[in-house]
Parts: C-alpha cells; structure tokens; sequence
C-alpha cells in the first residue's frame, strides 16, 4: 500500500463564534497546510478536538478536506473510540467519505488488556480497505500498546503504520526491530522527529507543521540525505516551537499560534478552554523569535 508521506499534520478543528464548526475555514487551512509542506492531514484526530464533535460533524469534515485538498494530500480520519463497534461504523463512514486512511487511537478509559487492544484494532482493520494507522499514547488513553502487540498487529495486511506517542526512544527502536521494514513508525512527538529518524522512523504526526511545515520537512530530508548537520541545525532552531505548543493540553497552544500568526482558528469547545494571557505571551515569543508573526505583533 502506499505510504502516507514524511510530515502529516494533526489538524485543528476550526470553529465559529458560536463554536460550530467552520467548515469553509477547515477547507482553507488544509490547502493552506498542504501549500506548507504538509503531505497527509489528520481530519478529527485529538488536536481536531475528536472528543467534542459529533459523528455528522466528523463526517462532513472528512467530506470538506478530501474536497479542499483533492489529491495533493492523504487524509486520515480520525476514527478511533473506545468503542469497537463505534470505531468501525466512523471507519466505514471514513472510506465512503473518500479518506486515504484512518487513524486508530488505543481506546481510552475502559483500559483494554493487551489481547483486547490486538483484537479490537484487527477487527476495525478488517472492517475496512482502507490503510490503518495505529496510535499508541498512553497519556492520553491510560493504556500503552506495547512493541510485541503492534509487532501482532503489523501483520495485519492494512495495517501499515503507527503513531508512536509514548515518547520513549527504547519503546521505538524496539517496535522498528519486531516489525518489517514495510511498516511506517511516525513520531506523535515533533521535538522526537530527529531521534526517531536514527532509529528507522519515517516522519511525523505533527503539530508543529501548523506554522512551520516547511521546515519540519526540510530537517526530514536533510536527514535522509546525509546531511546530519543541517538536519540538527533545523531541529534546534524549532526547539522552543515544538516545545511551548504543548506548555498545556494540546489543541489550546496550537490554536493560539494560529490566531497571532494571522489564521484565527477560533475557540475550543468545552471542557478545553482558551489559552491564559501568560501562555500566549510565551507563544507570541517564540512565533516573533522564529519570524512566523511580525515583531510589531
């Protein structure tokens, strides 16, 4: 199957005043991102605020990217729930919708065993044609699929890849060496792109490519060329971006950075709520150090 590219980003859900969403606005931020470098978009994952929209709206917005970015970009639909019967009525919706892929996320708060989380990811996986992204993060979910489990798992025929969030390099190395070289490790952590690609990653999930997709990918590529050097020069001067867009829960910094940069992304739905004074000055800082918004902002 085919891969689903180097940088894909993990893409808000913007919203109105009234904080519906807008679907006019999310069709101009995936052009936008796809302009920036981006090579797959993440529709409804949990930077999309997937815990606070409905099944219509995670529909239509499938419906709104695959339309806005045609086939310049992978969509991935966030179809992951804790909730097996759940998650295949989201992927089947995904694949009618025109998605590329789906992005399954371990399912949170019912604490599956290791059994339940190979038995609940196949049988989305075999539910589906569609290529299946697995997404391990244990802080958010309170379980973490462990290396032998995603090894099971990588022997399923569509699934192709995984989104390793646990933020440990050991758990990583350990999942590139149980599984066949095919299969796709993205990092769920920008400020681990670099590292992971020593290891045989093969890109990023990422919130950071929201401002500075461009970049990201040039560290990407300079790495696979042999130029170590520029892709650590890279990697440092992204530092403090890919660091003080998670100074709390991750969408809040990110939808920030949007509005001081000049693409206002709007709110976020309750129980997140908008980023302190103090929190969009530490972000305003690092946006004017790295020239992604003018000084005079």
């Amino acid at each position: 199957m085919a891969g689903f590219g180097q940088v894909i980003t993990a893409m808000v859900t913007p919203m109105d005043r009234a904080l519906a969403v807008d679907y006019d606005r999310a069709a101009a931020l995936a052009k936008r991102l796809v302009d920036a470098g981006s090579d797959g978009l993440v529709v409804s994952g949990t930077t999309g605020e997937a815990p606070t929209l409905t099944d219509d709206e995670k529909i239509r917005l499938f419906r709104a990217v695959r339309e806005a970015v045609g086939p310049r970009a992978k969509v991935i639909a966030g179809t992951g729930t804790y909730d097996t019967a759940h998650s295949i009525h989201l992927t089947r919706e995904a694949e009618r919708a025109g998605c590329d892929g789906v992005l399954l996320v371990n399912p949170y708060y019912n604490k599956p065993s290791q059994e339940g989380l190979y038995r609940h990811f196949k049988a989305v996986a075999e539910s589906t044609s569609l290529p299946v992204m697995l997404y391990n993060i244990q802080g958010r979910t309170s379980v973490n699929c462990e290396p032998a489990t995603i090894a099971r798992l990588a022997e399923v025929p569509n699934i192709v890849a995984v989104k390793e969030a646990s933020g440990s390099l050991d758990q990583m190395s350990q999942i590139r060496k149980l599984t066949r070289p095919e299969f796709l490790l993205y990092s769920g952590d920008d400020s681990l792109t670099l590292p992971l690609l020593a290891v045989g990653g093969t890109g990023v999930v990422s919130v950071a490519s929201h401002l500075a997709g461009r970049e990201i990918k040039a560290m990407i590529q300079a790495f696979q060329a042999g130029d170590i050097r520029q892709a650590q020069t890279l990697h440092f001067r992204l530092w403090p971006l890919f660091k003080v867009l998670f100074i709390t829960t991750n969408p809040v910094p990110v939808k920030a950075a949007l509005a001081l940069s000049g693409f206002d992304v709007g709110g976020l739905r309750l129980p997140l709520v908008d980023a302190t004074a103090k929190e969009r000055e530490a972000i305003g800082a690092v946006l004017k150090e790295l020239a992604l918004i003018p000084v005079a902002a």
